[in-house]
């Protein structure tokens, strides 16, 4: 608002219902990441910031728990089901709405991430006068009818406008005109069944930051700079337990404890590659309560971050471990050691640095109880 009044209560539909297939990222593009959070986050953090009272989000399965992931920051929000085209899953977002008939509801295609506060407001305030709002951009290129491949006319550029989401409405109205339509063929937007149902439709200046993702490279600014992950671990040293330190069996008079083979130091590194890929952390990839990972050998866990980590387009840059006990000494073993991490992730052994400290006798580590590890791992864009 532009004389920086409050804003008025508004409540918010996100339709993220979509499989998104075209951007082949193998999962739905509304939750791949863009600009270091899920695209569906983006939109959640801009209509929480601007106030929404209430916001509801059209997912193809409220049960899946990446969505009810990336939902649970926002107290406000409520997943719903989606139907089979964006009309229906727009009216099933309306109707999950508490609002009075006259309340603003701003109804926005999670695929547009770039989000304003601008945009909301000019938004909010054209529903005033007028019945709906959209915001749209000028056509900037010349235009071509075309038909069998030839150019068969041209359309006046200057009586165009590109149109864009959200779009503004009152609750009523919009729910009416979507109980409503009868349309041949389906809505291309939600102004297109105001506008079918009587309703009129005003033009706010929109945003170029509000460009769909439609396609991989869409998402190239994701993956165009390196990303960094740290990782720790700590494990007690117990008696009649095996060692097993970065990826090597260590002859000692103790081992570490723990329910798989309980080598902190890959469990360091595959944290630190997990956090660098935002993919979670190794306990919900491999659960202590699992009895599937009982005595497993944790190589398997490294490998396991490596692949996720190349799902989403990234390689290993380096590895930095440093490896925080009193004892076994470290020295001796830290080349074979710099080795087997650099084979178990397939990358050149100059790429993996292995380093060890002591607390000089202070704290767990320095009474000689247990292990810690600490890594920091690079990855870069593949290719």
């Amino acid at each position: 608002m532009t004389d920086h009044s409050p804003r008025p209560a508004f409540s918010a539909v996100i339709v993220a219902g979509g499989s998104g297939t075209r951007a082949g990222l193998g999962v739905p593009k509304q939750y791949a990441p863009w600009k270091g959070k899920p695209v569906l986050a983006h939109s959640l953090d801009a209509f929480a910031k601007a106030g929404a009272q209430e916001l509801v989000v059209v997912v193809p399965d409220p049960s899946d728990l990446t969505a009810q992931d990336i939902a649970r920051p926002f107290p406000t929000a409520k997943l719903v089901r989606g139907g089979e085209t964006r009309r229906l899953s727009v009216k099933a977002g309306l109707e999950a709405l508490s609002g009075g008939p006259d309340q603003p509801v701003l109804i926005h295609d999670a695929a547009r991430p770039g989000l304003s506060g601008e945009v909301i407001d000019r938004l909010l305030d054209a529903i005033g006068p007028a019945r709906g709002a959209i915001p749209v951009l000028p056509v900037v290129d010349s235009l071509a009818v075309a038909g069998d491949g030839l150019m068969t006319g041209t359309a006046v550029r200057e009586e165009l406008r590109r149109v864009q989401t959200p779009q503004a409405f009152r609750l009523g109205e919009i729910l009416a005109a979507h109980r409503a339509w009868n349309g041949q063929s389906e809505a291309g937007d939600d102004a297109q069944v105001a506008r079918a149902h009587g309703m009129q439709v005003a033009l706010v200046e929109g945003d170029e930051g509000l460009a769909k993702l439609t396609f991989a490279e869409d998402f190239a600014v994701t993956t165009a700079f390196p990303r960094i992950g740290t990782g720790f671990d700590v494990h007690r040293l117990a008696e009649g337990e095996e060692l097993w330190l970065g990826g090597l069996k260590i002859e000692h008079d103790r081992g570490l404890a723990g329910h798989s083979d309980a080598d902190v130091a890959l469990h360091a590194i595959t944290d630190a590659i997990l956090g660098a890929a935002a993919a979670g952390d190794i306990g919900q990839h491999f659960s202590p309560k699992d009895e599937r990972w009982r005595g497993a050998s944790s190589d398997r866990f490294l490998r396991h971050a490596q692949s996720l980590a190349a799902e989403r387009g990234y390689v290993v840059g380096n590895v930095d471990l440093t490896i925080i006990c009193e004892e076994p000494k470290i020295g001796p073993h830290r080349e074979k050691m710099q080795q087997r991490i650099a084979q178990i992730l397939e990358v050149d052994p100059v790429q993996v640095s292995v380093k060890a400290t002591t607390t000089e006798g202070l704290g767990m580590t320095g009474r000689r109880e247990g292990i810690a590890a600490q890594a920091a791992v690079t990855l870069f864009p593949e290719g």
